[in-house]
């Protein structure tokens, strides 16, 4: 069974579930139309789940802008009873219509492979250094 790699992104502080060549519609950003952009990923799911910061810094999703729209618009009354008050008033929302290019990162399990790396360098180093300091108090003994 394939799993769909996917991420879920921030955005204008609200959060998107995308997958590659998916368009969604977002607040308003000051891109020109054709450009690319990066997008914060919260989370990446593919082979493996990654949620820790240090694997989303692995993780980018690129996305394309297709164009700049205004939503629809919301009509808002106001009234109140008995007292002949009465407003109209009218929203549209400035958005923006995203394409989902690429999502490129790697999983957790590569993620770990190079810490565990890391940590077994930083354990062979202290054996290495403590001979020569060991060694330096003894020499200053014998200068006195």
């Amino acid at each position: 069974m394939a799993t769909q790699t996917y991420a879920v992104v921030e955005v204008g502080g609200n959060q998107h579930r995308v997958a590659e060549g998916d368009v969604i519609l977002v607040d308003r950003i000051a891109e020109k139309e054709g450009a690319k952009v990066s997008l914060r990923p919260l989370m990446l799911r593919g082979k493996d789940v990654v949620l820790d910061a240090k694997g989303l810094e692995k993780v980018k999703v690129e996305a394309t802008v297709k164009g700049h729209e205004r939503g629809e618009k919301l009509r808002v009354f106001k009234f109140k009873p008995k007292r002949g008050y009465k407003r109209a008033a009218g929203h549209r929302q400035e958005l923006t219509r995203l394409e989902v290019t690429k999502i490129t990162g790697g999983g957790a399990a590569a993620a770990a492979k190079p810490a565990a790396a890391k940590a077994e360098k930083s354990e062979a180093k202290p054996a290495a250094e403590a001979t020569p300091e060991a060694k330096k108090p003894a020499a200053k003994k014998d200068e006195e």
